[in-house]
């Protein structure tokens, strides 16, 4: 289900170049790239368990047992939850600036994209909205697949590899294409 309200990014930079965040919001985002850089990316694959603990010290809620590869970037930990098990691959970007929900026994593979902002268009200021992402359980974003701004994927769905998905996805259906569209459904969980 879409969310009714999306958030409206309208504070400004003193240049008029587009929309931005509070200072506060600012200095969190180039301390996280920090560890990020410094601790995260480098850590040794099999290091899944001091990955989730820099990322719940910047305010993410992650489960155990989530295996987050330290290629993946996060835009900011504190927008992102995921749920027992699952899996975030080589090279995925989870742009957060609008919150990501990811469920339990999940897989993102490896450079796949959620990206959950975007601009509004009919906006002569161009201003940013935060609209949220929610992947359910058990589901598979293939790689290098797309989902975007506000899409709801229902559990067990999946989507192919390179597929882009702009729109919500219901339980257990498999989606391919550009724009994905349902091709099947899975048998079961």
């Amino acid at each position: 289900m879409r969310d009714p309200k999306p958030r409206l990014i309208d504070r400004f930079d003193p240049m008029g170049a587009g929309p931005s965040y509070p200072w506060s919001n600012k200095i969190e985002r180039v301390l996280w790239q920090a560890v990020w850089l410094l601790l995260f990316r480098y850590s040794p694959t099999p290091f899944f368990g001091w990955r989730r603990m820099l990322l719940r010290l910047f305010g993410a809620d992650i489960a155990p047992g989530v295996r987050i590869h330290s290629s993946a970037k996060v835009w900011l930990p504190r927008n992102l939850t995921i749920g027992a098990r699952s899996l975030i691959g080589p090279g995925v970007r989870l742009y957060d600036q609008g919150r990501i929900v990811i469920g339990e026994r999940t897989v993102i593979s490896q450079y796949a994209h959620l990206c959950a902002s975007s601009h509004d268009v009919r906006d002569v200021d161009f201003r940013l909205v935060e609209r949220p992402i929610r992947v359910g359980s058990a589901c598979w974003i293939a790689a290098e697949a797309f989902v975007g701004p506000g899409v709801t994927v229902g559990d067990g769905a999946v989507l192919s590899a390179r597929g882009v998905l702009f729109d919500d996805v219901g339980e257990l259906e498999i989606c391919r294409g550009n724009p994905a569209i349902p091709i099947g459904k899975r048998e079961q969980l």
